[in-house]
C-alpha cells in the first residue's frame, strides 16, 4: 500500500466524490512538493479535507509539552572581607534573654511578630524612629505592615541566627528582613521598597538601634554572618543586586550604607575578565553610592525625607570633570570608578549640604 493511501481509507463514510477529489488532489501534492511548488486554494481544501478524515479515524499525536527555558540568574558577589568590629554594636542583649526564640523556629513570621515577649524584644534593636514608607509611621509600624500576612517561617542556624521574612507589603513592594544573633546580643534588620517621595529608588533600609555614633558604614563592617543572610534574603525576596543602601542608627539618624562587594570576584577569589560586565556592575554600585551620599546630604539624614534630590551646580561640575577625566584615558570604568569613591568620601565627610527641595506631595 502506497503512502498516503492508508490515511485516506476512512473516508468512505462522507462520500465516494469527496474521496475522489481528496485521494486526487492528496496524490498531485504528493508529487508536487519535491518541485517547491504551491497549490491553488483547491488544494488547500482538499489537504484539509484529508486531514479532517485522519482525524476521525484516529487521534491526534499529542506532543509532549516542553518547558519554557528558565533565564540565568546573575549570581550574587561574595560578601565583602569582613571588618567587622564588635564595638560598633552598643548594649548587646544578655544571651539568656534570648533564649526564648528557639520556641520559634519553623514557625510563620506573622505569629511571631504579634507576640508580645518578642515585640518587647524588637524595642532593643529597631530604631524607634519616623520611617517614610509610602506615609509618615514609625519603622515598627512599616516591619508590621510586611510581617503581618508572612507565612514564611522562621529559620534558625547553627543553633544562633535567627532570621525571619516578610514579603506582603501592602504597596511599594515592601518587605522586611529581621535578624538576630542570640549568642552575641546583636540584632538588625532591612526594609526593601519603591519609594515615591524623591528619594533614589528602589531602596534597602539596613538599620540597627544597637549602632548609635557613625556617620557612614561599609557592608563589611557589619556582622559577616549578617552579610550573607543578607545577600541571601535580597535573592530570595527579588531584591535587586544593584539597589540603593541606608543605615538607620538608633540616634535616629540615615546614612549611606557602601557597596564593598566586588562583583568581579568569584567564589574562588579569582578576578573575572576585564571586559567583564561586572565592572559596569562596580561603576553602578559606586554611583548609588554617591548619590545616596549626594541625597542624604540634603535631606540631614531625616529617616523620613521627604524632599526631591537637586543636584547642585558643584556636582554637575565635578560630574563634567569626570567625563572629561575618564572618557579618553585607557581604563574608562576604573577611571570612574576611583574617582566616583573619592567624591563619596568628601560628601560623606563634609558639612550639612543646601537645602532640601519642598516635599513631594
Amino acid at each position: 500500500m502506497k503512502k498516503g493511501e492508508s490515511s485516506n481509507m476512512p473516508s468512505f463514510r462522507p462520500s465516494l466524490c469527496k474521496f475522489r477529489v481528496t485521494y486526487v488532489l492528496g496524490f498531485i501534492a504528493m508529487f508536487l512538493r519535491p518541485t517547491g511548488l504551491l497549490l491553488p486554494d483547491a488544494a488547500g481544501y482538499g489537504l484539509a479535507n484529508a486531514q479532517e478524515s485522519i482525524s476521525l479515524s484516529r487521534p491526534p499525536e499529542v506532543q509532549p509539552q516542553q518547558a519554557p527555558p528558565q533565564p540565568q540568574q546573575p549570581q550574587a558577589p561574595p560578601s565583602p572581607v569582613s571588618n567587622y568590629d564588635k564595638a560598633l554594636f552598643q548594649k548587646p542583649i544578655p544571651s539568656d534573654q534570648l533564649a526564648f526564640l528557639n520556641q520559634f523556629s519553623g514557625v510563620a513570621a506573622k505569629d511571631v511578630i504579634r507576640d508580645k515577649q518578642f515585640r518587647k524584644l524588637m524595642k532593643s534593636f529597631v530604631p524607634d524612629c519616623m520611617f517614610h514608607y509610602g506615609q509618615d509611621m514609625s519603622l515598627s509600624d512599616a516591619l508590621d505592615m510586611v510581617f503581618k500576612g508572612s507565612t514564611l517561617q522562621v529559620q534558625i542556624r547553627d543553633g544562633r541566627y535567627l532570621t525571619m521574612s516578610g514579603l506582603n507589603g501592602p504597596y511599594l513592594s515592601g518587605r522586611g528582613f529581621l535578624w538576630i544573633d542570640m549568642q552575641e546580643g546583636i540584632g538588625l534588620g532591612g526594609f526593601y521598597f519603591h519609594p515615591t517621595n524623591g528619594e533614589p529608588t528602589p531602596s534597602v533600609n539596613v538599620f540597627s538601634r544597637q549602632v548609635v555614633k557613625e556617620d557612614y558604614l561599609k557592608l563589611s563592617q557589619l556582622p559577616p554572618v549578617f552579610a550573607e543572610d543578607l545577600v541571601q534574603w535580597s535573592e530570595e525576596s527579588r531584591v535587586p543586586q544593584l539597589t540603593t543602601r541606608y543605615f538607620i542608627t538608633g540616634s535616629n539618624k540615615k546614612i549611606m550604607l557602601e557597596h564593598d562587594e566586588d562583583f568581579c570576584a568569584t567564589l574562588s577569589g579569582a578576578g573575572a575578565p576585564a571586559d567583564s560586565s561586572c565592572v559596569l556592575m562596580d561603576a553602578d554600585a559606586a554611583d548609588l553610592d554617591m548619590n545616596a551620599a549626594y541625597y542624604m546630604d540634603q535631606t540631614h539624614h531625616a529617616t523620613n525625607a521627604t524632599a526631591w534630590m537637586i543636584t547642585g551646580q558643584d556636582q554637575v561640575d565635578w560630574l563634567q570633570v569626570r567625563t572629561n577625566t575618564c572618557g579618553h584615558g585607557p581604563d574608562p570604568l576604573g577611571c570612574r570608578i576611583r574617582m566616583t569613591h573619592e567624591r563619596t568620601a568628601v560628601i560623606v565627610k563634609r558639612g550639612p549640604g543646601p537645602s532640601p527641595h519642598p516635599p513631594h506631595r
